[in-house]
């Protein structure tokens, strides 16, 4: 196993929609390298099936927006963070329409297009912009088509991040990170990348869990590097499920969109009674935490494998 070494301004370890994002924007003014540990598109921003959620109906607002996702966090989430979330989700639905997304439009009453918005759960108002039944992969597939036409942007699939290079490891004064170890899994070949700046776009750690709807690249690598650096880690405790995939005993599970649920889709037992009621007034529309718990409740009440999705009742 040999090693090589290059120098860039900004590594960016990750090619998901924050990655690339943060590439494209910082390409005008600096030297980026960003790195995926398998094919670029195999993150979770693929796989994301629904859409993304701002205010852009003159009957919805900020402040709607922000009280929705105060309550779904169970008053847990920091303020200040989900005020400028909000206040910043319509300007970064007009950039990603602006590199190329192809959202879904509709007509509006001047004859001009707007944004098809659709309602899943947790929210008061339709404000998911989505580009068909598979946002997550028109955004990916977008910015990494833009990324891969930047002069100043280079993209490395297969390359997993073996570690920070720390500055105190290094027996340097402070704590800077100078870098990354990199290994090239095509070649074998352990490469230095030299940067001013390193950023972790990593994504999260759900594959830990036996059943998730995150691709297997999830393990959390990222999280588990900024730790060895000496970064702060908080908060790990809040783990996400999706509460819906397709369940089959001998195959892989895949998710099934929110917006099923959002457009009228019901969750029924065995018997093919419904039991959201039983658990919050929203019913199938409330946040994916208190879905997911009720799924999981009934079926261990139960003992069933699994429970059911209709939408049945509403057109094709």
């Amino acid at each position: 196993m040999t090693s090589s070494s290059v120098c860039t301004d900004v590594l960016i370890i990750g090619c998901g929609a924050a990655g690339l994002s943060l590439a494209l924007r910082l390409a005008d003014v600096a030297r980026v390298i960003a790195l995926a540990k398998g094919p670029s598109h195999e993150g979770s921003t693929y796989y994301a099936q629904g859409g993304v959620s701002a205010v852009l109906d003159a009957a919805d607002s900020i402040e709607s927006h922000a009280h929705d996702t105060m309550v779904a966090g169970a008053g847990l989430c920091h303020p200040d963070a989900v005020q400028f979330t909000v206040e910043h989700g319509p300007a970064a639905i007009r950039w990603l329409s602006e590199r190329g997304v192809p959202f879904t439009m509709e007509p509006s009453v001047e004859g001009s297009a707007d944004y098809h918005l659709h309602r899943e759960g947790g929210h008061s108002h339709r404000r998911i912009v989505h580009a068909a039944d598979a946002t997550g992969r028109a955004i990916q597939l977008t910015l990494e088509q833009r990324a891969r036409e930047h002069p100043r942007i280079t993209l490395h699939d297969h390359y997993s991040v073996v570690d920070l290079i720390v500055s105190r490891k290094l027996g340097l004064e402070g704590n800077r990170c100078l870098g990354a170890y990199v290994l090239n899994r095509e070649s074998g070949r352990v490469e230095v990348i030299a940067a001013r700046f390193v950023v972790l776009a990593t994504g999260g750690a759900s594959r830990v869990y036996l059943y998730s709807s995150n691709p297997d690249g999830s393990t959390g690598d990222g999280i588990a590097m900024a730790w060895r650096a000496g970064c702060r880690v908080a908060n790990m405790e809040f783990m996400q499920f999706h509460p819906t995939c397709l369940y089959h005993p001998q195959a892989k599970s895949f998710l099934i969109s929110e917006a099923v649920r959002g457009e009228g889709g019901v969750l029924l037992l065995p018997d093919g009674s419904r039991f959201m009621q039983n658990f919050d007034p929203r019913q199938e529309l409330a946040p994916r935490d208190i879905v997911a718990r009720a799924i999981d409740h009934e079926m261990k009440r139960l003992g069933a494998e699994c429970l059911y999705l209709d939408i049945s009742h509403k057109p094709a």
